[in-house]
């Protein structure tokens, strides 16, 4: 019998933040809850505290969490409970004003409580609003509203001081250890949603292959952190990606691990030249049709031990491997 949906309480988020700092993982948070895990990553995405100018701040807490969602609850349903305002934003929008208009005349037209454009879309395609079909007085008319990271402009979610081009020369000329390249490997849509992350060293071509199984950015990243921390963090200073949408939670690398985040210019793959070179590599093991699901961490670590273990000419015949150990000792 399937369960009805309801909201994490307070109780459930302060235990979510103990099994953080325990370190437990999502899926095994998730489990203790008796919730999927799909809902604590997206209870720690939308929660989590983050302060710009103290960051060592930023984190889940279970208390603050909790007033977050209820605020959050209360802006959305404010167009439900308050009867006169509804009304004020209904009539608006059938005369052909967009939730910014009508948003931006409130302090202008006497009403006493404001909402944002944000809530009044959120509303239009509420179940409220959909009742009233109030979607198709909107310019776009769009039945369903489009994901958030699809409306928010590129050069916001990959801004131009992150580019390639402002890396620093050293990572350019690969003089220092730690700057890495990252990647996906995609699969055939029949084998499920699961994917590859690849990244590479790229002063010594060390590569790390994981499975991911959710294209979700935050649940990358959290994957990605976890795979990264084990590492001190001259060896992990920085990794370079393209501008696919699963590397969109790039912020949580600098804030959560000290690692900082380049981005490809748009269309530009070869740019993040070695890591493309190693998924080529790696398709001789991880053809497009793998099932993913039936690989083990076991065959997944053989793989990478097999390209780390291959000699290359560009280490003077030294393997990757040897390389890194190197690299390694000189932090030491």
């Amino acid at each position: 019998m399937a369960m009805a949906h309801t909201e994490l309480d307070l109780q459930e988020r302060v235990a979510i933040q103990r099994m953080l700092e325990a370190k437990l993982p999502i899926t095994q948070i998730a489990a203790r809850l008796g919730r999927h895990r799909s809902t604590v990553y997206r209870e720690i995405g939308r929660n989590r505290f983050e302060d710009e100018e103290l960051a060592y701040l930023n984190g889940y807490y279970g208390v603050v969490a909790h007033k977050s969602a209820q605020d959050r609850r209360a802006r959305r349903r404010k167009l439900v409970r308050l009867d006169t305002l509804r009304d004020h934003v209904v009539d608006r929008l059938i005369a052909g004003w967009t939730p910014e208009q009508i948003a931006g005349r409130l302090s202008h037209e006497g009403q006493a409580i404001r909402v944002s454009h944000e809530t009044i879309y959120a509303y239009v395609y509420s179940k409220e609003g959909q009742s009233e079909r109030l979607a198709r007085h909107l310019p776009s008319r769009r039945k369903k509203r489009r994901p958030r990271y699809a409306r928010r402009p590129r050069d916001q979610v990959f801004p131009p001081d992150r580019s390639i081009h402002q890396r620093p020369e050293h990572v350019k000329t690969r003089e220092k250890f730690g700057d890495w390249e990252g990647d996906l490997m995609i699969f055939e849509r029949s084998t499920g949603k699961m994917n590859v992350a690849s990244l590479v060293e790229r002063k010594t071509r060390f590569a790390v292959l994981f499975r991911n199984n959710d294209r979700s950015s935050t649940h990358f990243m959290i994957t990605l952190m976890n795979v990264m921390e084990p590492l001190p963090q001259p060896a992990r200073r920085s990794i370079t990606f393209d501008r696919g949408f699963e590397f969109r939670a790039w912020r949580r690398l600098k804030a959560d691990i000290g690692t900082e985040s380049w981005f490809c210019d748009p269309q530009a793959p070869w740019q993040k030249g070695s890591v493309e070179n190693l998924n080529k590599r790696a398709r001789r093991y991880l053809p497009r049709d793998t099932q993913l699901a039936a690989l083990s961490n076991r065959n997944m670590k053989a793989i990478c031990d097999r390209l780390n273990g291959t000699p290359r000419k560009c280490l003077g015949w030294r393997t990757p491997t040897e390389a890194f150990r190197d690299e390694m000792m000189k932090l030491r």
